[in-house]
């Protein structure tokens, strides 16, 4: 049986690399083998046991790679052939898909409802830190890469850019408004690069660290505020002539983030909210107006499948945005537990690292 290098979760606090064996591929499946992936923000709730995966399960959910080999049934690509996947796979049959909402393929269960359930990649199947991926219903989600694109510039495609434009999409952004954006991380950042494409004439960016408020500048930003300087709510209600942002977008998960956004809406402005929480929210009375704001509190999950994973790699490849000046780091495979430490420390201004089986 031939095997490969994958990290797997072994328990909270313990991400490590074994050896597996290589997927054997089925009818409608693709065997990718990964050239570079990297790490998200979520794979660190799951190494910390924030969010629960099975143990020994492969972790990772954005992958470039090269096709190994096709199922039988999988049409239009040939092996060989540069790809991405989505972090959303889904199969486009589920109730879900055909309510058009295919992050959700999948999160009907007979117990309820569990959202999240297009998400496959590293939460219900083996992931993409590994020498190879078997991607499930792969003529619905493989996407070839357009010549001349390195897959450092396509990498956020999978997932960041895919989530980060869909809290700019949700946000219901209009030609002339006023967003804005709070945590300029890598999901902050791509969301930032969709409200701009989205028409937004003044983009406010919000973050603790300058050197990604200078990155956000490059991306799109109009103003950009260091929550360390001033406070973000009263300069933004001053930007504004008190009347606040047609949209906010909050891209970190913490109450602080999100209690900011909602208080520095207009009435009838919308908080687009694309963190991943681990605690609950709570809602203050005088930022919700009481329920009387005609506000929109509207949670996004990145849509996948091959229709948006081509329409993603289309603004890539016009030049219209560089995504990939997020890339700060590059690791071997065989170092992924010493990227894990740079990366869920924050150390050395990393933004994303590079993951590189081969």
């Amino acid at each position: 049986m031939s095997m490969m290098k994958a990290a797997v979760f072994v328990a909270p606090g313990r991400i490590e690399l074994v050896d597996k064996p290589i997927p054997e591929v089925g009818p409608n499946d693709a065997l990718l083998r990964i050239t570079t992936t990297t790490i998200c923000g979520t794979d660190v709730h799951i190494l910390k046991g924030e969010y629960p995966v099975a143990t020994g399960l492969t972790i990772g959910h954005e992958p470039v790679g090269v096709i190994e080999k096709l199922g039988r049934n999988v049409k239009g690509y040939q092996e060989g052939q540069r790809v991405i996947a989505g972090a959303i796979c889904p199969s486009f049959n589920s109730y879900a898909s055909q309510d058009g909402l295919s992050s959700q393929d999948g999160g009907c269960t007979c117990h309820g409802y569990k959202p999240m359930g297009g998400w496959r990649f590293g939460n219900t199947i083996d992931g993409t830190q590994a020498e190879y991926v078997l991607v499930p219903d792969a003529e619905a989600n493989l996407a070839p890469v357009p010549d001349g694109l390195s897959d450092e510039q396509v990498l956020m495609c999978p997932d960041i850019m895919s989530t980060g434009f869909a809290g700019a999409e949700a946000a219901n952004i209009k030609i002339g408004d006023v967003v804005a954006i709070f945590a300029q991380g890598p999901i902050g950042l791509c969301a930032t690069a969709g409200a701009k494409l989205r028409g937004a004439s003044t983009i406010i960016a919000i973050d603790g660290v300058n050197q990604r408020l200078q990155i956000a500048r490059q991306l799109g930003a109009d103003v950009t505020l260091n929550f360390n300087e001033v406070d973000v709510v009263d300069e933004i209600l001053k930007l504004t002539g008190g009347r606040g942002v047609d949209a906010a977008i909050e891209a970190l998960g913490q109450q602080s983030t999100f209690e900011s956004a909602l208080r520095v809406l207009k009435p009838g402005g919308t908080l687009s909210s694309l963190g991943v929480y681990s605690t609950d929210l709570v809602i203050p009375l005088n930022a919700f107006h009481a329920g009387l704001g005609d506000n929109k509190i509207v949670t996004s999950l990145c849509p996948g499948g091959k229709e948006r994973m081509r329409r993603l790699l289309n603004v890539v490849a016009s030049g219209r945005v560089d995504l990939g000046l997020l890339v700060t780091h590059q690791y071997k495979l065989d170092d992924i537990v010493a990227a894990y430490d740079l990366f869920g420390h924050q150390r050395d201004g990393v933004l994303k690292v590079a993951i590189k089986p081969f």
